[in-house]
């Protein structure tokens, strides 16, 4: 019997509710029970794809191909459950589904309205393409008043009116704020979101109260007599050093408890085996060393563009039991400061992450070249393996006028608009004059690594699967010249066409991918190449 949970949040956004969400399946999940993340997003896109990275922070991509919000990744890393397109909605697509199906006539002439047939559609993505999960906790986006989120909300309360007490859960994520002058912390905010929340029909059944310090029982007494709750439904989510120790914290404070008492299911459970999270914050906690990274970017001043990508360096240094700490530098300043490479002689690593637009991309050819002259490790993500190519082609090669086309017409096209490419045994096609959402090269791709090379070595495999975010490649025509110049290309797509990696032999750590490894690393599971590329950063701090 499948049991849904519902996540709201009220007060403030950024509470935390696709965190808490995570943790909370990691907790169902090492008490042995299967799980599954669903996120219900009221934003008009139909995707976040075509959303600035400062909208909406980083566009998380599915094997499946699809382009979902930055907290399914949250999702795959606390769980290692794999999401599907089917786990991430959003009001464009359920209203792109509704008028579809007004279009082709399949309401049977009826007036279309937001009740029934809205609300429907959403709980038809609520309850559809689901196995033998035990849960399926489905997060709400925005916060509880939003106008935009009305249809989520009245969809989900009559969800739990159809499954009942006893397959559903209503939980809600509030703020606690502390207010230094009274010397204490105030429980109205959270009273009023929850009278939001029961004005729609709904009645939260767990609190979860975001605080920086424990919540006085008098505290959770008053909020559980004005919000119409058990005192010891009232959950403390207190603030923590690092995101893995949440699901340690939400044990602590009895989340996990009061959802099993909820459903009944408490009395035979056992303790939940959490030595995973005890293990990865004993790394966490007790480091033997530090490195530091340079990330070299351009989306620099909202940190949730790189997600994922910072926690997988926390992976590489969890696996390599060190600390990793983080210089985020706009790679504008390499093009506008003479003096500002200098910030990259003391890193031990220096990375170039994904981007779209020429904004920025002269001067990461530059933090390519120091890397390169100055043999630092380097690790070039997507974008950054196409201008470690061009660096390659320009220096090396002796190819004056490389460039990408992305920027505008070029005299060397070393990097090219992609608009025909192999998926298994189907043959996509894009044009330059199509639509941009949805029209990248989406997803997990096949690609073979060669033999004796430096990936090939990390992996350990012949063939790997990783995930595609792009509209530009690499091109082929450049291969000979590349590699006369010492760049070998490591991994190739399986007809030979599109290069994935490559290396520089002569260098002790530099490698492009033309995919995005992040979206596939976890602190219990940490990438390969991120795990290689931390090792790498170790030994650079050896030597200075």
């Amino acid at each position: 019997m499948t049991r849904f949970i519902f996540i709201t949040g009220g007060v403030v956004s950024s509470l935390g509710k696709g965190l808490a969400s995570a943790a909370l399946g990691a907790l169902l999940q090492a008490r042995g029970y299967k799980v599954r993340l669903r996120k219900l997003d009221p934003y008009l896109n139909v995707d976040p794809g075509t959303m600035s990275p400062y909208q909406h922070g980083e566009v998380y991509v599915t094997d499946d191909g699809a382009e979902t919000d930055l907290d399914l990744g949250h999702y795959e890393r606390f769980t290692g459950v794999a999401c599907r397109r089917s786990d991430s909605v959003t009001t464009g697509q359920i209203y792109m589904d509704v008028i579809t199906r007004e279009r082709r006539g399949d309401y049977l002439g009826a007036t279309i309205q937001v009740i029934p047939h809205v609300t429907d559609a959403i709980k038809e993505f609520a309850r559809g393409d689901l196995e033998d999960e035990d849960f399926v906790l489905c997060e709400i986006g925005g916060t509880v008043g939003d106008i935009e989120g009305l249809p989520f909300l009245e969809a989900i309360r009559q969800l739990g009116n159809e499954l009942g007490r006893e397959r559903s859960l209503f939980m809600h994520l509030t703020l606690l704020p502390y207010i230094p002058a009274a010397g204490e912390l105030k429980t109205k905010p959270t009273q009023h979101s929850v009278k939001e929340l029961q004005s729609v029909g709904i009645q939260p059944d767990i609190l979860l109260c975001r605080s920086d310090r424990d919540i006085p029982v008098e505290q959770r007494r008053k909020i559980g007599l004005f919000c119409n709750i058990r005192p010891e439904a009232v959950i403390a989510a207190l603030d923590v050093h690092s995101i893995y120790q949440v699901p340690l914290s939400y044990h602590r404070e009895g989340l996990d408890t009061e959802v099993l008492r909820h459903f009944g299911m408490l009395a035979s459970e056992a303790e939940p085996d959490l030595s995973r999270w005890t293990g990865i914050m004993e790394r966490v906690d007790n480091p033997e060393g530090s490195v530091r990274i340079a990330v070299v970017g351009k989306y620099t001043s909202l940190l949730d563009s790189y997600k994922s990508l910072a926690e997988s360096l926390t992976h590489g240094g969890i696996a390599n039991n060190v600390k990793v700490e983080l210089d985020w530098i706009d790679s504008e300043i390499f093009e506008t400061e003479t003096e500002a490479l200098m910030r990259l002689e003391d890193v031990h690593g220096i990375l170039v992450p994904g981007g779209f637009g020429e904004r920025g991309s002269e001067g990461k050819i530059a933090a390519v070249t120091f890397a390169r002259e100055h043999k630092i490790p380097y690790f070039g993500i997507c974008f950054g393996m196409q201008m470690a190519c061009i660096e390659v082609a320009r220096n090396m090669a002796e190819i004056k006028g490389a460039g990408s086309t992305e920027f505008g017409p070029c005299a060397e096209p070393v990097v090219g608009l992609l608009t025909e490419w192999s998926r298994g045994n189907m043959r996509e096609t894009r044009s330059a004059e199509g639509d941009l959402g949805g029209t990248m090269r989406l997803g997990a791709y096949e690609c073979h690594l060669e033999a004796g090379t430096r990936v090939r070595q990390i992996y350990g495999e012949e063939r790997i699967f990783e995930r595609h975010r792009h509209r530009y490649e690499v091109n082929i025509n450049y291969r000979d010249a590349l590699q006369g110049a010492g760049l070998v290309f490591s991994g190739m797509s399986p007809d030979g066409v599109l290069p994935e990696i490559v290396e520089l032999p002569s260098h002790p750590w530099f490698v492009g991918v033309q995919f995005h490894p992040e979206l596939k690393s976890k602190p219990f599971d940490p990438h390969p190449l991120f795990t290689s590329f931390i090792e790498a950063a170790v030994e650079q701090s050896r030597l200075v």
